[in-house]
């Protein structure tokens, strides 16, 4: 499989190019706006040709897919040009700056017959599955509430347009709020229907927020809080989620390395769920590659990306007029 990377960056630098050649891709390009930068990056990790014009890159017509993770207002054009031209696509979250052109985006796929994943990793995770599985085998029972806490100090590398640059997408609801909406879906099964939530600039954020707080309702009922921040240099993440007949207690779940303790406990006392500590994007690019061959889905596909850009688009919403905001799926 032959890849190109749209975006020279610290993402795929870090997790992506080993997740795509050890699922046994060819990266054969990367596309920078800076036409040093692509070729820096392209010498440092041994890829063929660096470009910083798309259609050149695309024209060249050595690639069978793409990995986008450029800022996220480039998303939607850079989408739609690939897939235009035939490839598979595997997209950074968020998906785009509004749901109407992530619908957009999966509705181009569907119409050009490839294959359009969101780089959703934690549902890859080994404690993810584990906890889903739990969750949906019914060891907790029926579930009453969720808690996610995902606040967290955004690492100074990454500071930037994440914390200056509304046009981009920054600010902590699109960065971290779209994690926990797919992790909550991926766990209950179902998709939130309207939320409250307020938001602030609490230290680091210039124009965007950098903490959130926000609560989700759900369809059967359950009820969902959400926490997201840049700011907090010393809190752990997690997740709890509570049923009728038992509790799942998971530490420092909610990040990109196999770590974390999972405890369910019950009437009976406390256990510890053991899990696999795989590598998250490898697992991801290889349901990815999988489902190029027509072996199954994406981890997360177009529509998993859409529902979770949706769900933040509430919060983003709600926080902004203090009234609860309905979520709205842009019809898929």
């Amino acid at each position: 499989m032959r890849w190109g990377l749209i975006g020279a960056s610290n993402i795929a630098a870090n997790h992506m190019i080993g997740a795509i050649r050890g699922a046994g891709g060819d990266i054969r390009s990367v596309l920078s706006s800076s036409p040093q930068r692509a070729k820096t990056y392209a010498a440092e990790h041994g890829i063929a040709h660096g470009y910083d014009d798309l259609a050149t890159m695309l024209a060249a017509d050595d690639l069978d897919a793409v990995y986008i993770s450029t800022t996220n207002e480039k998303h939607l054009a850079q989408a739609l040009a690939a897939i235009a031209a035939g490839k598979h696509v595997l997209c950074e979250k968020p998906l785009a700056m509004c749901v109407a052109d992530a619908v957009a985006m999966v509705q181009a796929a569907d119409a050009a017959g490839v294959v359009f994943g969101t780089n959703h990793h934690l549902r890859n995770a080994g404690s993810h599955l584990a906890i889903r599985a739990a969750v949906q085998s019914g060891r907790i029972g029926e579930v009453l509430s969720m808690r996610v806490f995902h606040a967290v100090y955004l690492p100074p590398f990454l500071h930037g347009w994440r914390l200056d640059n509304p046009a981009a997408g920054g600010g902590v609801i699109a960065d971290i709020a779209v994690h926990d909406a797919d992790t909550v879906r991926f766990h209950l099964g179902e998709d939130p229907v309207s939320v409250v939530a307020i938001d602030a600039e609490s230290g680091l954020g210039q124009g965007v927020e950098d903490s959130c707080m926000s609560v989700w309702s759900m369809p059967s009922g359950a009820m969902v809080m959400a926490h997201e921040s840049f700011t907090h240099a010393h809190a752990e993440t997690g997740l709890e989620v509570h049923g009728t007949k038992g509790s799942i207690i998971a530490r420092n779940v909610m990040t990109q390395r196999p770590v974390g303790q999972i405890t369910l406990r019950t009437q009976a006392g406390e256990e510890a769920i053991t899990f696999s500590d795989h590598n998250l994007y490898a697992r991801a690019m290889d349901h990815f590659h999988a489902a190029i061959l027509g072996q199954g889905r994406p981890s997360a596909d177009g529509v998993d990306g859409v529902k979770s850009l949706a769900v933040a688009a509430a919060v983003a919403q709600a926080a902004k007029t203090g009234q609860r905001s309905v979520v709205d799926y842009g019809g898929i």
